[in-house]
């Protein structure tokens, strides 16, 4: 059931799961904040939603040690409905999205992710990291050189810090760099922008909101097209991040479960006043490399989140912006796939093309969901135009001449219904004409009609037709569509001309 969890997963990883819960709940408090900004809302919308997606989705999901929370990808598709109707619609936004994944849950939409190809998800990620990286050129545009030393400096601790003997290891460097930089522009003075400059942080814990919206039709038409970009981004995002850690941890998971998780932990981080979220790739592996295993780990990351931001906020608003541009970049640096780069000389074109357009489509619209969409439609093309060329049709023919056999070898489906029918030489002045279908597959009804097309010709011109070999599979949707054995359909077919 969906409220169910085994002992293992809360109780079987205790030690590990805590400590690894305390370290992502360090690493999520710059994230978060940085993704409020990125959606134009104070950091507490951020900050409640890590919290509340963290500990719903530890009960409920379907993958446990995943960590979800507010996420970049999420964040990027609210902007425009927070300009332009405010953070109320954006609650509302965010409660029918959970609602729309959670229908997709129970229409068991998870089973779709079969249909991503490895090349989308590349493309995925690396769009996703672009569009990270873009959204903190603002901070980095018409400043003064302080920030950019600042930024420099917090990159240099990223990446440093962990050569650091011993420390290094155990403290998540994104957390020394936003310590380190808050330290030095307090003591030394600097008038740079604050986290405290972008809005007023939580100071209580969240409590039960409903949005202030009217309840009509004219608000449905606002909040619909975002709520479902924001469902299907959501899920893609989530079902990628749980095929990952399945990999990472060789178990398995229940992705239509996950996708009714990722429904309840949305509505419920709606009612509190939290944006919408998702699962998070660098979170959700920073939580398993550190030891996290079970739901235990995903709880502690939520609630110790949520600790640190309500009573320790007096310091949590002296954050330096550059610091947690630093971090963004880290975020964007290390999420792109940067051996797809080098695999673009070894890789076959059609991936190439799929994972490439699958990246300019997101970034140019900046709609995750719609790039996806592209590099799937890409990618089932290429599929269908190259099983369409393992098609081939033997021709012999007897001694006598008076018969010829045709041994189709292959699948025989929309594109490759053409190259079946031209494969026959209706000239042939032979009395028999054998079609060996052992070795072939017909799918769909434009094979059929590509071999009543050929069976026809051949009894215009005077030859006796038979059909042999066909499977079980395929004779079933010659019987129900074709026509070349039933006398009363060819009547029809050939009395039109």
């Amino acid at each position: 059931m969906l409220f169910t969890s085994t002992r293992a997963d809360w109780l079987g990883n205790i030690r590990a799961d805590v400590l690894a819960g305390l370290v992502v709940a360090l690493a999520l408090i710059p994230e978060a904040i940085a993704f409020s900004i990125i959606a134009g809302v104070d950091p507490k919308v951020g900050l409640y939603a890590s919290f509340s997606m963290a500990v719903v989705i530890a009960i409920v999901g379907g993958r446990p040690g995943m960590i979800s929370a507010a996420t970049g990808a999420m964040a990027l598709l609210m902007v425009t409905l927070v300009k332009e109707h405010g953070l109320e619609y954006l609650l509302a936004a965010t409660i029918l999205t959970g609602l729309l994944q959670l229908l997709a849950g129970y229409l068991k939409l998870g089973q779709l992710m079969s249909f991503v190809s490895r090349s989308v998800v590349t493309g995925f990620v690396n769009a996703l990291a672009i569009l990270i990286f873009m959204a903190q050129l603002p901070e980095l545009t018409n400043v003064t050189w302080h920030v950019y030393a600042m930024t420099a400096a917090g990159l240099g601790i990223i990446y440093l810090f962990p050569y650091v003997p011993k420390i290094g290891r155990v403290l998540p460097s994104p957390l020394v760099c936003i310590l380190a930089c808050t330290a030095f522009a307090m003591i030394v003075g600097l008038d740079i922008r604050t986290v405290g400059d972008m809005g007023e942080l939580p100071d209580t814990l969240p409590v039960f909101l409903w949005p202030d919206v009217p309840l009509n039709f004219e608000t449905l038409s606002i909040i619909f097209p975002y709520s479902l970009a924001l469902a299907v981004v959501g899920l893609l995002e989530s079902l990628m991040t749980a095929t990952i850690i399945d990999d990472f941890t060789d178990t398995d998971s229940d992705k239509n479960r996950e996708c009714k998780g990722q429904g309840v932990a949305n509505v419920a981080t709606g009612l509190i006043g939290g944006m919408a979220g998702c699962a998070m790739i660098g979170q959700s592996v920073i939580n398993v490399k550190s030891g996290g295993r079970g739901r235990l780990s995903t709880m502690v990351a939520g609630v110790v989140l949520l600790l640190l931001v309500v009573f320790l906020s007096d310091w949590v608003r002296q954050i330096p912006m550059a610091a947690l541009v630093a971090v963004m970049i880290m975020v964007s640096i290390g999420t792109f796939s940067w051996s797809s780069i080098t695999d673009l000389k070894s890789h076959p074109l059609s991936t190439n093309i799929v994972m490439i357009s699958t990246v300019l489509v997101v970034v140019f619209t900046h709609n995750l969901a719609l790039g996806v969409l592209v590099g799937v439609l890409f990618a089932a093309l290429f599929f269908a135009n190259k099983i369409s060329h393992f098609m081939y049709v033997d021709k012999q023919i007897d001694d006598e001449g008076r018969k010829v056999t045709y041994e189709v070898h292959g699948q025989v489906f929309f594109n490759s219904a053409d190259r079946f029918t031209a494969a026959f030489d209706f000239r042939d002045a032979v009395e028999f004409v054998e079609i060996d279908l052992r070795k072939a597959h017909f799918w769909d009804i434009s094979a059929v009609g590509a071999l009543d097309k050929v069976v026809i010709k051949f009894r215009r011109e005077g030859a006796d037709v038979n059909v042999v070999g066909l499977n079980e599979a395929s004779a079933t949707i010659v019987d129900r569509f074709g026509v070349h054995d039933k006398p009363e359909e060819i009547d029809k077919v050939l009395g039109g001309h």
